[in-house]
């Protein structure tokens, strides 16, 4: 990609120290987006994407477990962006209060960023974005985690920069406005995010993400909070009635160009390509999570037609298919309190499940068995490995 240097999106300063911070200019851009027919096509798309996402959910037998679970995806593929190891299942069996297969540390930063975008959008449903909510969502993200001991909730108060693992801020890709910047930059951006206007809200939110990143006034965490204002901002702009468009999906697959598009903001205030990467993600994410939805409905199904077709007609088994669909993970204890049945009824159903290759044993114990879901979970992990 080739462009030319330019001071539009900001300028680069020395710094005491001998090296140049970037300080971004305050949205919006000047000049103003430039609504070429490529910008204008991708964002039509992009509206309707979004339209059928929104109505597909509305069909779904129980939207709120979906939402769910879709969440765990997210939350995964973007700390996953980041550097972290954890699996889905993982996450499932941390839950389940199993001993997960992965690093305990790392699953917990996946947990961390659902409870994250849980407080969040509670927030932005009823007040606007502030700085407190910023470092609250920093402070439930970093808890107990890797980054746990870096000014957790606060604004940071030193210099950072981003290169790579080692380099120091000579050798650094990007060097972020100093700290006594930050809060200047995030009033702006604060601001920005709650102005009422008639720029297209998936612009505004692209130039949102793109500006936080560049900002980037945490010590750790930038890019997960950077992707959780996006969710944010649709849930709060009544541009989506649920929080469902995640791009952690597209970013991470194209890991590479989403840096480099963010660098020539910078380097050359290339908003418009930025902003037409955007809606592409936009696009793509709300056919897959679409797809994704029209795999459960036709799986819960499927799952119905084979209790049928194997004579399984107890109401307890049709009553398990839903509650797997809320907890992938269960153990005979959880259908025994659930459905109010006794061991061994529980024991009975648990062992139809497995012989029609519905539940897989995880555990490999005589007792205290745990079984998975493992369609279920198949659908939901698509892009995570």
């Amino acid at each position: 990609m080739e462009y030319q240097l330019s001071d539009r999106a900001g300028v680069f300063v020395h710094q005491p120290g001998g090296f140049k911070a970037f300080m971004p200019k305050p949205l919006p851009p000047d000049p103003p987006i430039n609504y070429d027919d490529e910008l204008q096509a991708l964002l039509s798309k992009a509206d309707r994407a979004l339209a059928r996402l929104d109505g597909i959910v509305t069909v779904l037998p129980n939207p709120a477990l979906f939402i769910a679970m879709y969440v765990k995806k997210e939350a995964l593929l973007s700390s996953q962006i980041e550097g972290t190891q954890a699996s889905l299942e993982g996450v499932l069996e941390f839950e389940a209060d199993m001993k997960p297969r992965d690093d305990i540390k790392q699953v917990k930063e996946v947990v961390n960023y659902i409870n994250a975008l849980e407080n969040g959008i509670k927030h932005i449903q009823t007040s606007r974005a502030n700085a407190q909510l910023f470092r609250e969502i920093h402070r439930i993200l970093i808890h107990g985690t890797r980054g746990s001991k870096k000014a957790l909730g606060e604004f940071r108060r030193t210099q950072n920069w981003i290169g790579p693992a080692g380099a120091n801020v000579f050798e650094a890709h990007f060097v972020p406005p100093p700290p006594e910047q930050i809060l200047t930059c995030m009033a702006n951006l604060e601001e920005f995010f709650n102005r009422e206007n008639h720029m297209p809200p998936l612009v505004k939110v692209a130039l949102i993400h793109a500006q936080f990143e560049t900002i980037h006034p945490f010590v750790d965490g930038n890019g997960r909070i950077g992707r959780l204002l996006i969710t944010f901002f649709l849930v709060a702009h009544k541009v989506l009635l649920q929080p469902l468009l995640y791009l952690s999906y597209f970013l991470k697959k194209r890991r590479t160009e989403y840096y480099e598009r963010l660098m020539q903001i910078r380097l050359s205030g290339a908003w418009e390509s930025w902003v037409k990467f955007f809606l592409e993600g936009v696009g793509e994410v709300s056919q897959e999570a679409g797809s994704m939805a029209g795999a459960m409905i036709k799986l819960k199904q499927e799952m119905i037609d084979r209790l049928y077709q194997n004579h399984v007609s107890s109401i307890y088994a049709v009553k398990l298919i839903d509650l797997l669909f809320a907890k992938p993970i269960v153990d005979v204890r959880t259908m025994t309190d659930e459905f109010k049945i006794s061991k061994e009824s529980g024991n009975e159903l648990v062992k139809r499940f497995e012989q029609l290759g519905i539940l897989r044993e995880l555990t490999g114990k005589q007792r205290y068995k745990k079984y998975l879901f493992h369609d279920f979970t198949a659908i939901i992990s698509r892009g995570t490995h």
